[in-house]
């Protein structure tokens, strides 16, 4: 590569026609997750869409409004003003909100909805759009060949201005006042300039308080005398700072940013005196009284030192705890401070025996024995809350706190018992007093504590100040330097002054403390914080005090606001200093002024919080763009390397997040539809401003070594940050310099000095690095080297950088221990090199001049990269460390990958929609899912692919990738196993491609996307190195996905097509389950596409496709999605299996089904009218013919014998005889009966026996020996002595088969009054008669029936209207899970189970509206779990809520897993209560006003399910889980009805909103 085509620094002209969307996805209760709650945008260059979206139905969007402060109507921002925008209540598709951002600010937004008990408030977000800092570009630092360009060639500022990314920032913190007037500035800014920075942060340039300290600020609206002439105006001051900022801007190139004081002023501050309110003093901040005292206590002590024959000049701990000894004997004892804590017990029981023989209201209360049965602390706790203020217990005046004498009377008088009077005085006094004493006791307690504080505190900084070897060593306690440091300054006599109250007239100070709470005030009247003096003291800072809000102190409020509007308008930037001690409201109220004068002002501030959690707080709450870190923080190369990571490293090398999860689509920007790009966002941290030495902290030399300076400061210019140094540090000054009592001026030392020509190659390099879009980086150590590796993701360009850390002083110039570096499929040139020798650390400062250590920087011989190749051919450079290389010496090289092309991204990602896009549902099965069984039965391939280190993928296709490679893509996790398996060799690439070229035979069109698979992976393979292929494989399967899914979906219909994304993952469980295998079809002589039951267990062979699973599935996953083709085909295959009336429960291909289930015909019947009502003709379908795979005589036959298939029948044949077979009685046996079929069924268990009872129409089927319904678990253990009992026979007329027959008959007959179905009725022996039976009237017997029979009434003395044994009656308010089982075991029929909302689903008119309801409400409370539905009332003796078949204990309750249906929770019958709650409360309940109640009520039950299909490997739901929701061991992963009954209610809201 040469130079040319390098990345270079031009002037950016943005051309976007594709906008961009950035979309954030809230959580079910409207809140951002806690990644989430902050959010970065970039500057809005051009405008874009931020998006929050919000899933249909979801706890929030129950009339649900979005409030933020983004100005939606263009108009200013006023932070306390939120604009609305309302919900829509459509549930079928996701709530959209688009803001468009054009410009930057700091914002907040949060969602309000209707709760169960009124409104309520999410929890808030924050989204901050960084500002567009617009700066003159510059030219590149490198020539052609990747010379460093000397000044005046390389780095020079150019008339083109561009917007410079925050990240892109290389900022120089410089003390003004060390640089002389502005027009000295000159050659320092010179010198800044050329090192490669573009922004200087200046310590405060306003007039200096007393001390000559920066940020102790004299006059906050005057810049400091000593930048300009003598002479110079006010006026004249703002326009020439005004002047100099633009100047700087324009020909230095170079941006602005001040420091800016918020919480304090100069201790000397005119205005102070007209406004002693601003501060904190003892007449607006009583609480401070006490510690004023002390404080003035300790300075007169201070002064009388000599005179008490005391120590004045500390040598030693003795001298100074003779003064400490006299101060805790003799000072504080006669201050009695505790008077400022306890109430005075001799004043207030003088004022309650006045009153109390007076009182004539005041009588014993019934609240007597409450009070009398108090402990005696609680006791005076409540008394405390009767009678004395709100915050008696905080500091105040001496005994402040004063008893209300009236409550305190009523209160002893109901303690006592005693009327008020002369007679009961005595006693009453006791008590009060008793009670008083006990409310002391704390506060007393306190006092003693505090009193330790302040006799510590005072020892403790009085040792530091004049004894500690590290301390600053005042000197001699004199008057000027007394013992302590007040915390309190005392303002002056003056004019000004005497108007004032003489008890504002001492003001709190400033400081910090230890460990404080920062969101806590600690000059507040609940601190203690002056009185312990735990203060580390600021003596030259007053505290300013605010207040709530600016009527609290009207003219501090406007004043700062004038001092930050004139900042805000002349620079770029502000630095919060002590940002943590500032009121958070203050500094949003003063950051919202300034930036209304500057909208893209930069906003960075260090914070001491100690606590991420509490940082991110202060960011979304001031909207700081940054936060500042620094890396001499860390104290080993280990810590730097993790502190570069943390805060500079962007994002990892062959990251995904954004490349893989975006996706195309189109928007409404500003009134035009475009198209647009969808990134997804993940959240935000604090953005880093990162330093490599703040100005207030030690130099290197003193931290570390002189040396490091070279290598941690070339190492901070490799983070993806903004970065930064002190000025001093790129010229190897010393020691820290102290911004109060230095004087002397910077040496202007030239731009190498020091490590200043190093520091200009790398900070320019910094800077074009960003602007090129080298996102992603690298960071390792080994040793006492790090390495740092800076890339565009596109282009693969890039810079390298070697460095030996020297955190230690010493050490030998020989290379230090260190691998040789390799770098695969990357071509290395070699830039510049420097190894640091200090000569000297003795300082080399004149009188008036700063300068740095003598040192030199030398340069390496160039270190050329030798390139090999490895086993397998791949090309790699490796960099050897030159054998001299001393510690602090640095490398740095230009990287590029020659044979990876800047356009593989865009290729990878073309054409997968044309190659998906003629794949049909069987096709697009196979591409997307296949479980491990059904592959190896397709196409006897090797099943699921394994990768070491994790679990096999659960499917063969694209889901089974995406599960791990989203979570990759996510959270850039390169260190997954997946990840590191990719890096390892081709072998899933390969897989990928080979087991779809497999099936080509049988699915041909899977073709298109093997070859669109194999040209991508073979280009990768050839291409990519190693260490990108995680990258790549997952940004090609990732957008195969989307196709395939794409695809999937088109094919859907407009429900799931156009839908939220929960209902499209539950209708792709429809793909996930119609597949083709060898070894199962619907037809016996061909392979045919079928429904599994469920995954991984119904995969092949005999057990894949259930009678009774397809036709309670069928609804959900193929009619709601559209899939009628495939709906006709199973309807027909069952069709045309019907014998004895019955569909078989297990279909074997049609070779050997069979029969043992009574509630699948009526589970067909009912889906074949679904059919007819739902698909496009539906009613041909009764006209279709089958072949039937039996004689109608009954008779079994091979499915190859001669008779088989030769009798056809149309679909309204079979209809009527499912309804004619069971009209006149089923009798039969089953053909083969005996252990053949089933070796745990006993004998009896094979007869089959189904007849209708005529006076009702009930149908009534069973024995105690089979279980003829889907809870048909039969006992296996002959150990526990449950072998061949079934766990549930259900044997009478079970209430589900009686809802399906009274649908079925319903329907027919109105079909049939219409001439639209052939047959009118059936013939039946009734009363031994045979006779024809109308379906109306066989469905009028039910009707009428059906309530007596099977509702138990919530009052007993109705039971006489019902068909009820009392005795028998579990639970009330319910409706019977089965009719007639026979007696000794017809307790059955009073178990609460989840079956009789199917009833109510599909024949609701049998229900009482008001009784169904009742009974819905108790079956939720009762039954409904987190997915599923439980099997049993817990409450039944029978219960056992967890299910596991490999139990081999002597249990018969769960041996060899009995329970299946004795509590375990079933995912699939949700659906159907949903249906029915649906239904009833619309008619009666809550949405019989209120539809949307309803809706967003069964929305907020599916949240659960709504999570698992969006996480779980399987994408979908589960057969089954144990109590509670807990994952069931042997339950299928992902079940065909659990989610397709979901489907079915989802389709009844979306059909009812209609």
């Amino acid at each position: 590569m040469d130079k040319a085509s390098a990345p270079t620094l031009y002037p950016q002209q943005v051309v976007e026609e594709e906008a961009t969307v950035y979309a954030l996805e809230l959580q079910d209760n409207g809140s951002p997750s806690q990644a989430k709650t902050l959010v970065r945008l970039p500057p809005p260059l051009v405008p874009y869409i931020f998006r929050i979206t919000l899933d249909a139905g979801t706890t929030a969007s129950r009339n649900g409004v979005l409030y933020t402060n983004f100005p939606l109507d263009g108009s200013e921002f006023v932070r306390e003003r939120f604009h609305e925008t309302r919900l829509p209540q459509d549930f079928s598709k996701p709530f959209e909100i688009d803001l468009t951002i054009t410009t930057a600010g700091a914002f907040e937004y949060h969602i309000e909805h209707d709760g169960p008990n009124g409104r309520v408030t999410c929890e808030p977000g924050y989204f901050i759009v960084e500002p567009s800092l617009s700066i003159p570009a510059r030219t590149s630092i490198l020539g052609e060949d990747f010379s460093v360009l000397p000044p005046g060639k390389g780095g020079v500022v150019t008339s083109d201005l561009i917007s410079l990314p925050l990240d892109g920032l290389v900022i120089q913190s410089v003390i003004a006042k060390w640089m002389g007037t502005l027009d000295e500035w000159v050659p320092h800014l010179d010198q800044m300039r050329d090192r490669g920075y573009n922004m200087l942060h200046y310590t405060p340039l306003q007039q200096r308080g007393e001390s000559g300290s920066p940020y102790s600020i004299y006059d906050q609206l005057q810049f400091d005398d000593d930048l300009f002439k003598v002479g110079v105006t006010a006026e004249e001051k703002v326009k020439e700072m005004s002047k100099w900022t633009k100047k700087i801007r324009e020909e230095w190139g170079m941006l602005g940013m001040m420091d800016v004081v918020l919480n304090h002023t100069a201790n000397n501050s005119p205005w102070l005196q007209e406004h002693p309110d601003a501060g904190y003093n003892v007449l607006n901040s009583p609480h401070l009284e006490g510690a004023l005292e002390l404080d003035s206590a300790l300075l007169d002590f201070s002064a009388s030192l000599e005179s008490r024959g005391l120590p004045t000049d500390l040598k030693t701990t003795a001298d100074l705890d003779k003064i400490i000894d006299v101060m805790t004997k003799e000072i504080l004892p006669s201050l009695k401070l505790y008077e400022f804590y306890v109430l005075d017990v001799k004043s207030q029981v003088a004022a309650f025996s006045a009153a109390w023989p007076k009182a004539t209201s005041a009588s014993p209360s019934s609240a007597t024995s409450d009070l009398t049965s108090l402990a005696p602390k609680d006791l005076a706790d409540t008394f405390a809350i009767q009678c004395l203020p709100p915050n008696w217990d905080q500091l105040g005046a001496r005994f402040h706190a004063q008893v209300d004498v009236k409550a305190a009377i009523s209160f002893i008088a109901s303690l006592t018992g005693s009327k008020p009077g002369a007679e009961t005085l005595d006693a009453a006094v006791k008590a009060y007093t008793k009670v008083l004493d006990e409310i002391n006791l704390p506060r007393y307690e306190q006092f003693d504590d505090d009193t330790k504080a302040i006799i510590a505190n005072t020892k403790n900084r009085a040792r530091y100040t004049r004894i500690d070897a590290d301390g600053p060593k005042f000197g001699p306690i004199t008057v000027k330097s007394p013992l302590i440091e007040t915390l309190f300054t005392r303002l002056p006599s003056t004019a000004a002054t005497k108007k004032q109250d003489p008890r504002s007239l001492a003001l709190a100070n400033n400081g910090w403390i230890w460990d404080a709470n920062p969101l806590e005030n600690f000059a507040g009247p609940t601190s203690r914080t002056y009185i312990r003096r735990d203060l580390i003291v600021w003596g030259d800072c007053v505290k300013l005090r605010y207040g709530d809000k600016p009527e609290d102190s009207p003219w501090l409020w406007d004043y700062m606001k004038k001092y930050v509007e004139q900042l805000a308008g002349m620079f770029d930037g502000f630095r919060l200093d002590n940002a943590h001690s500032t009121p958070i409201h203050v500094g949003e109220y003063l950051l919202d002024a300034a930036r209304r004068i500057n909208p893209h002002l930069y906003v960075c501030a260090e914070l001491f919080t100690g606590s991420q959690e509490l940082d991110l707080h202060f960011v979304c709450r001031l909207g700081l763009n940054s936060l500042i870190r620094e890396a001499m923080n860390s104290n080993s190369p280990k810590e730097e390397s993790g502190l570069l990571y943390n805060y500079g490293l962007g994002k990892p090398i062959g990251s995904m997040d954004t490349d893989c999860l975006a996706t195309r689509s189109t928007v409404k920007l500003q009134g035009v539809s475009r198209p647009c790009k969808i990134v997804p966002l993940a959240g935000s941290t604090p953005h880093a401003f990162l330093m490599d030495c703040t100005h207030d902290n030690q130099s290197p030399l003193d931290k570390r070594s002189a040396e490091d300076a070279l290598a941690t400061g070339a190492l901070v210019t490799f983070a993806h940050a903004a970065v930064g140094s002190n000025r001093g540090f790129d010229d190897l000054y010393p020691k820290l310099l102290d911004v109060v009592s230095e004087t002397r001026r910077y040496e202007v030392a030239g731009v190498e000095a020091g490590i200043g020509g190093v520091k200009r190659l790398l900070n320019h390099l910094h800077t074009e690095l960003v602007l090129d879009d080298g996102i992603e980086g690298h960071f390792s150590e080994e040793g006492e080297y790090i390495t740092a590796h800076r890339v565009n993701p596109v282009t693969h360009k890039g810079y390298l950088l070697v460095a030996r850390t020297a955190f230690s002083k010493g050490g030998s110039k020989s290379r230090a221990p260190i691998a040789p570096i390799r770098l695969d499929g990357t071509s290395v040139k070699f830039i510049a090199g420097a190894l640091p020798t200090i000569l000297s650390t003795e300082p080399r400062d004149t009188a008036d001049t700063l300068r740095g250590l003598d040192a030199k920087i030398e340069s390496p011989e160039p270190v050329v990269p030798t390139v090999k190749r490895d086993s397998n051919g791949l090309s790699y450079s490796e960099i050897t460390v030159p054998d001299v290389f001393p510690p602090g010496s640095v490398l740095v090289f230009a990287t590029w990958m020659e044979d990876l092309k800047a356009d593989l991204d865009e290729f990878c990602a073309k054409g997968a929609d044309k190659a998906f896009k003629d794949l049909d549902l069987v096709d697009l099965n196979s591409a997307i899912y296949r479980a491990d069984g059904e592959e190896r039965d397709a196409v006897g391939g090797d099943g699921v692919y394994s990768v070491p280190g994790m679990s096999p993928l659960v499917y063969c296709g694209l889901q089974g990738w995406m599960h791990p490679l989203t979570h990759i893509m996510k959270h850039n996790d390169l260190g997954h196993p997946l990840a590191a398996h990719l890096r390892a060799g081709p072998w899933a690439l390969n897989y990928v491609v080979s087991r779809l070229e497999k099936q080509l035979d049988v699915l041909p069109r899977l073709g298109a996307p093997a070859a669109w698979f194999k040209e991508r992976f073979d280009l990768v393979k050839k291409h990519v190195p190693p260490f990108l292929m995680p990258k790549y494989f997952a940004m090609i399967i990732n957008v195969a996905f989307k196709a395939a899914t794409d695809r999937a979906l088109s094919l859907c219909a407009p429900l799931v097509r156009e839908g939220t994304s929960f209902t499209a993952r539950l209708g792709l469980s429809s793909i996930q389950m119609l597949g083709q295998v060898r070894s199962a079809s619907l037809d016996p002589f061909k392979t045919t596409p079928s429904l599994a039951a469920g995954l991984p267990h119904f995969t092949a062979g005999w057990a894949r496709t259930w009678g009774r699973d397809v036709f309670i599935s069928l609804r959900g996953l193929f009619l709601v999605t559209g899939q009628y083709t495939a709906a006709r085909e199973h309807i027909l295959a069952f069709s045309s299996v019907l014998k004895h009336g019955l569909v078989p429960n297990l279909l074997d291909s049609g070779k050997t089904p069979r029969y043992n289930c009574r509630d699948g015909p009526w589970f067909m019947l009912q889906n074949i009218q679904d059919y007819v009502n739902m698909a496009p003709n539906g009613l041909a379908i009764l006209s279709d013919k089958v072949k039937r795979r039996f004689p109608l005589n009954d008779e079994w036959v091979p499915f190859d014998d001669p008779k088989a298939y030769q009798v056809e029948s149309t679909v309204a044949d079979v209809i009527q005889e499912v309804l004619q077979r069971h009209a006149q009685g089923i009798h039969f046996r089953e053909y083969n009966a005996g252990p053949n079929l089933d070796m745990q069924m006993s004998d009896n268990g094979f007869n089959i026996d189904i007849e209708v009872d005529w006076k009702t129409g009930m149908l009534y089927g069973g024995n105690a020996d089979n279980c003829g319904t889907w809870q048909d678990k039969m006992g296996e253990s002959a150990k526990a002595g449950n072998k061949g009992r079934p766990g549930s026979p259900r044997d009478g007329a079970d209430v589900e088969i009686i809802g399906l027959l009274k649908s079925a008959l319903r329907w027919v007959a109105e079909l049939s009054a219409k001439g639209k179905f052939p047959y009118t009725g059936v013939e039946a022996t009734v009363d031994g008669v045979k006779k024809q039976v109308t379906y109306s009237e066989w469905a009028d017997l039910i009707q009428n029936s059906f309530e007596r029979l099977f509702y138990v009434p919530l009052d007993p003395k109705e039971d006489v209207n019902y068909s009820i044994k009392a005795e028998l009656v579990a639970r009330r308010g319910i409706y019977k899970d089965v009719q007639g089982t026979p007696a000794g075991r017809d307790r059955a029929d009073y178990q609460l189970r989840g079956n009789f909302p199917i009833a109510m689903s599909v024949a609701p008119e049998l229900f009482d509206p008001k009784h169904a309801l009742e009974a819905l409400k108790i079956y939720e409370e009762v039954l409904v779990g987190p997915l599923g539905v439980k099997t049993l009332d817990p409450a039944d003796p029978d219960y056992r809520g967890d299910y596991d078949n490999s139990n081999d204990s002597h249990d018969p309750h769960v041996a060899k897993g009995w329970n299946y249906h004795q509590g375990p929770e079933w995912v699939w019958p949700i659906g159907f209560y949903l249906r029915a709650l649906l239904i009833f409360d619309l008619q009666v309940g809550e949405g019989a006003k209120d539809p949307n109640s309803t809706y967003h009520h069964i929305h907020r039950l599916l949240a659960r399910h709504r999570e698992h299909i969006r996480d779980d490997p399987w994408a979908g739901l589960p057969e089954l889980t144990n109590a509670n929701g807990a994952r069931c061991g042997d339950s299928c992963e992902t079940q065909a009805w659990s989610t397709s009954t979901i489907l079915d209610a989802l389709d009844d809201i979306a059909r009812a909103q209609k």
